[in-house]
């Protein structure tokens, strides 16, 4: 599953790097829908992300019924982005 979306970066007292993007409605109830076979545990889903020029792999939390990706530091510095930047990303979620 591919997505391709923009999102704004919000904070979240979780674990950390704190700072994520949560996934759009359509992009949540697809994946939802599959979440059984994809999860590896607590309902967390394997995935890999590029932001800008940044390629990343990274791990989907579930929270209120939607997805949360985290925004790694990494991806952060790489790519000038903070709490309430609005990013563009390009999500694959499973094979």
């Amino acid at each position: 599953m591919d997505f391709d979306f923009d999102a704004e970066i919000i904070e979240w007292r979780g674990p950390a790097p704190y700072l994520f993007a949560p996934l759009p409605p359509d992009a949540v109830d697809e994946i939802a829908g599959a979440a059984t076979d994809l999860s590896y545990g607590w309902g967390c889903i394997r995935a890999t992300g590029r932001v800008g020029d940044t390629d990343f792999s990274t791990s989907l939390f579930p929270r209120d019924g939607g997805y949360l990706m985290p925004v790694k530091t990494a991806v952060q510095r790489a790519e000038d982005v903070g709490l309430g930047d609005v990013i563009h990303i390009e999500l694959s979620v499973g094979d």
